[in-house]
């Protein structure tokens, strides 16, 4: 998702098109219990949808992870664009010949039009893409992962964590309601505010929203409690990229993330936590940013800073 398609409009407060692909996967096909269902539906079936997912991209990143804590490694496949992007598509440019080794395509673009020829909209990661056919069959990235739990659970790992708790679901939808409209979403609404008032106000909402967290993490190890739900997931993949780009890159300089005692150590208690730091490439993540927002930054100049060690300090969390 992120920035294909993405850039300032003078004047103008930053407004997230929110239209995806509407199909889902499900156990069998069936009517989930759970969110919309205004697309097709497509069963669950080990090996048949391949995972494409740039690991520069946060909302992207979510999925990964989330494949990664289920152990769905074996299950879905993975195929990994590169950091960069041009106008038209995501590209395979990490792979050899620069083609995904399972779907022979060059761009990601390719899946979306031999699905919908006349795709209007960005192309968008993470998308699931059929391995037989190369057609895709959702970009809806708040879907994906809440699929990979609720509808592959036969198929989890036996020491998965609960990502979706019962007794604290109804809490959790609106905690991560607040962190995607304050944080996910508020960083870009900062980068990409056409006008300095739109500006001000992006930067207040934001820093209200951490400083809730700053103290909402005070008393407790993780956002919902005790253990690990998707409401961590969706918040960690902007606090990575917090200091190597929204602070600098997004004017969201306030404060660093480093600057933030719980948000930090949480965000490092995470970090250190397989599943989430290894799915995080530094270099990558800063070459997306500084290199495709021209608008933003037109000299394409990445910075060398900050230095990923400190992310493997000690955190006190536990």
């Amino acid at each position: 998702m992120a920035d294909q398609g993405t850039y300032v409009e003078q004047g103008k407060a930053f407004d997230r098109d929110m239209n995806y692909v509407p199909d889902r996967i499900t156990l069998g096909a069936r009517r989930p219990e759970h969110g919309p269902v205004e697309g097709e539906l497509w069963p669950v079936e080990p090996g048949r949808y391949r995972l494409v997912a740039a690991k520069a991209c946060p909302w992207a990143n979510r999925s990964i992870i989330v494949r990664s804590l289920l152990g769905l490694e074996d299950v879905i496949s993975l195929g990994l664009p590169g950091p960069t992007h041009d106008a038209r598509s995501w590209t395979f440019d990490l792979d050899p010949g620069g083609r995904d080794p399972v779907l022979g395509i060059e761009r990601l673009q390719e899946a979306y039009l031999k699905r919908f020829p006349d795709y209007p909209r960005g192309i968008t990661v993470p998308a699931m893409v059929e391995e037989s056919t190369g057609l895709l069959v959702t970009n809806d990235f708040p879907w994906i992962t809440h699929d990979l739990f609720h509808e592959w659970r036969e198929h989890h790992r036996a020491d998965a964590p609960d990502l979706w708790p019962v007794d604290l679901r109804e809490e959790m939808e609106v905690v991560m309601k607040r962190v995607f409209t304050e944080v996910n979403n508020g960083v870009y609404r900062c980068g990409f505010a056409g006008s300095q008032e739109a500006y001000d106000a992006a930067y207040d909402r934001l820093f209200t929203a951490l400083d809730w967290l700053e103290e909402r993490l005070g008393t407790r190890r993780y956002l919902m409690g005790a253990a690990i739900t998707e409401a961590d997931v969706r918040l960690f993949t902007t606090l990575a990229r917090f200091d190597p780009v929204y602070h600098g890159h997004f004017k969201c300089n306030r404060q660093k993330l480093t600057e933030l005692p719980n948000l930090w150590g949480y965000a490092r208690d995470l970090f250190q936590t397989p599943g989430f730091g290894d799915t995080i490439d530094f270099e990558q993540i800063k070459q997306h940013y500084y290199v495709v927002h021209r608008d933003i930054n037109p000299s394409g100049i990445v910075p060398d800073g900050p230095d990923p060690a400190v992310w493997l300090e000690p955190h006190g969390r536990g």
